[in-house]
């Protein structure tokens, strides 16, 4: 885990350095410049859309009683994709271009769901006591226990 936070804070910026040093050499300086302005500027405003997207689909989920995991998930990876559109360089700007796209998403939240599914123990709450379930696949999954606040508790 240690490589891997050196690599993304040291390592990424230097390469990124790198890659728009050896484009600035081919093309000059302002067209690389104002490359990399454009390419954030069109990233903005797919990260925007995409994002407005997920919105509604993460609050018709909601209103339609769905767990909204792939909306979430999708939610995090625009969000990772708007956050490297901000540094300047030219590969994080493909990475979050293509985090963008709804297949590389899709792909990611099939992958995050079956991650999240293997490690995740589920703890319902019955009237016989609590159930533990490694898996998440006791009967009764829907089951929602309304807890009714005791009468004389609101005294102020």
């Amino acid at each position: 885990m240690f490589l891997l936070i050196v690599s993304l804070l040291v390592v990424a910026p230097l390469v990124e350095l790198w890659f728009i040093v050896q484009v600035g050499r081919q093309v000059g300086l302002i067209p690389t410049i104002a490359l990399l302005i454009v390419v954030s500027a069109v990233g903005t405003t797919l990260v925007k859309r995409e994002g407005l997207r997920v919105w509604r689909e993460f609050m018709s989920a909601v209103r339609a009683g769905r767990e909204p995991t792939s909306e979430i998930v999708q939610g995090a990876c625009i969000l990772a994709a708007g956050v490297l559109m901000l540094a300047p360089g030219f590969i994080s700007d493909v990475v979050g271009i293509l985090l963008l796209l709804p297949p590389v998403r899709a792909l990611v939240v099939r992958v995050a769901v079956r991650r999240s599914r293997s490690g995740t123990t589920v703890i319902r709450a019955t009237y016989s006591g609590p159930r533990v379930d490694p898996h998440g696949t006791l009967p009764g999954s829907g089951d929602i226990i309304d807890v009714d606040p005791h009468e004389g508790d609101d005294q102020r």
